[in-house]
């Protein structure tokens, strides 16, 4: 077994990779790999994204285009984890609503979040509806099934002891299973989160005015591959600041769980 590595060994192998990583991206437009259209060094991308601070693209700058991404991310998100959660943990509980709903889920599931563009375009046009739509549909089934399959693994020594105090079915889906099946629940928020921005993404591609996705679709028409480059780490540092806060959650949950 790998021992861990110290803080030291772990920020020096960081940077090692970082350095290597831009060493290897300079070399590549050295040695013309690609076009310089279409492969800018690191330093005019980071130029770039100073620039779009300020300066509109799209019709609006990159903080309002996160900002317009966010706002339809935690409508979605929060809808999916509002839904998914309550429900998985109650068809965790009760037999007969898992018997009705788990057919029907099986199917929906599997459809891509993607797949639901074409109606989320129908219903909802480019407006904040559709792309919530979207999110939802990525970011509910982790929920649910995260929570279920927490509840379910509640061990069954802490049902009996409910039972015994008379606790009715409210009380033990929120002090009972809820408290227990907190791990399994983050990491369903943790992979509807990240499900949940991807396909936010991709929705606003297609059925947005605005956002991130919007941003990068647009660059790409105009050719501009420092601009599409901004968006995509604009969205990768958006996606891990979301699991860090989700991870912060988590601790809190935990310690007032074991408080």
């Amino acid at each position: 077994m790998n021992k861990s590595l110290s803080r030291q060994q772990f920020w020096s192998l960081t940077l090692t990779g970082t350095v290597a990583f831009f060493a290897f991206w300079y070399l590549a437009r050295a040695l013309h790999f690609s076009p310089p259209q279409f492969l800018p060094m690191p330093h005019e991308v980071l130029f770039k994204l100073i620039e779009l601070i300020d300066k509109p693209f799209a019709g609006a700058t990159l903080p309002e285009h996160m900002a317009a991404s966010l706002k339809r991310f935690g409508m979605g998100f929060g809808l999916a984890a509002l839904v998914g959660i309550p429900l998985g943990l109650s068809m965790g509980w009760f037999r007969l609503l898992d018997d009705v709903i788990t057919p029907i889920f099986d199917g929906v599931r599997f459809i891509a979040p993607v797949a639901w563009v074409p109606f989320a375009a129908l219903w909802f046009g480019t407006g904040i509806g559709g792309p919530t739509l979207i999110i939802f549909a990525g970011a509910f089934p982790p929920c649910l099934i995260n929570a279920y399959r927490g509840a379910r693994n509640v061990e069954v020594r802490f049902l009996e002891a409910a039972s015994m105090l008379g606790v009715g079915s409210f009380k033990t889906i929120t002090e009972v299973l809820f408290p227990a099946a907190v791990p399994s629940i983050i990491a369903g928020l943790r992979i509807g989160a990240g499900l949940g921005w991807l396909s936010l993404v991709g929705a606003e591609l297609i059925v947005a005015s605005s956002g991130m996705g919007n941003l990068i679709v647009r660059a790409q028409s105009a050719l501009a591959t420092d601009t599409v480059m901004v968006g995509m780490i604009a969205i990768g540092a958006i996606g891990v600041v979301i699991d860090i806060l989700i991870r912060r959650l988590e601790k809190l949950l935990l310690k007032h769980r074991n408080a």
